[in-house]
């Protein structure tokens, strides 16, 4: 075999040789590729499912995300918390011995970390029972967060929530539970009724509040979105403090010119009854 002969074919198994490692080097990257393509569908696939997860915990997860009004709750969008007349039993009443509604409604905006709506309860709650109770007059409670949005804390969401709590418990709860949350008020820069330990624990001194549902009414938060919307209606109600009073619906507290005593409402009320 001449020289020329030798070196063509050792060139032509070369060229072959080198050809094959071409072809199992494209392969070798097209199983690679392969491989990563795969782990990058999955880690974008597990992202998905992230997103996806995360905006339905965002959307319906949290607790209280969805405006759930108390039981028995009134007026439009059923924001009004109504409390009825409570009698010797502690048993919600009729308005008055023959059945007829009170022909007058006291209307309060009110938060329960709000030093002057302490101070309006401290002075008027025993006359406003005892209107109540007589059937003379009806009340419809606003409860709002002015406190929160002014010194920070979630105190007077939390309280209004566990108060909307014990309306759901009917039998005059949320009347006892109102009454003892303001007997029991943190000085404005404490926010102690952002502990939902303490609120429970105050419901004590309500016979027959503090049961199971209660308990986890408070905690979860039912009612927190339909307290942010009842504030978010007052704020758009041209009123600007708590407490706002209303008595027919005209304003008939906060007036240093016209000041409002038990005794004056009194007379009010047994007007209102006579027209």
């Amino acid at each position: 075999m001449s020289q020329r002969n030798r070196e063509g074919k050792r060139g032509a198994r070369e060229r072959l040789r080198e050809q094959r490692e071409r072809e199992r080097s494209r392969a070798k990257r097209k199983r690679t590729l392969g491989v990563l393509g795969a782990v990058v569908a999955v880690l974008a696939g597990a992202v998905g499912v992230g997103m996806v997860a995360s905006r339905t915990e965002d959307d319906s997860g949290k607790s209280g995300s969805s405006v759930v009004p108390p039981r028995g709750a009134v007026g439009k969008g059923r924001l009004v918390i109504p409390s009825g007349t409570v009698g010797k039993a502690g048993k919600a009443g009729r308005a008055d011995k023959a059945g007829k509604p009170a022909p007058v409604t006291l209307t309060v905006y009110e938060d329960f970390r709000c030093p002057g709506c302490k101070q309006f309860e401290d002075v008027f709650r025993k006359t406003v029972h005892e209107l109540q109770d007589q059937g003379r007059m009806k009340v419809e409670y606003h409860l709002v967060t002015i406190i929160d949005g002014n010194l920070g804390g979630t105190g007077s969401v939390r309280a209004a929530n566990a108060a909307a709590c014990a309306q759901d418990q009917g039998a005059g709860k949320f009347r006892a539970y109102h009454d003892v949350l303001y007997r029991h008020q943190p000085a404005e820069t404490r926010d102690s009724y952002a502990k939902n330990a303490r609120l429970i624990k105050l419901a004590d001194q309500v016979p027959g509040l503090v049961t199971a549902a209660f308990r986890k009414c408070v905690e979860e938060g039912r009612h927190d979105a339909w307290v942010r919307k009842s504030n978010d209606v007052f704020a758009h109600s041209g009123y600007a403090s708590t407490p706002t009073v209303l008595l027919g619906g005209k304003s008939v507290y906060g007036d240093p010119d016209k000041p409002l005593s038990p005794n004056k409402l009194k007379r009010m009320v047994l007007a209102a009854a006579r027209d």
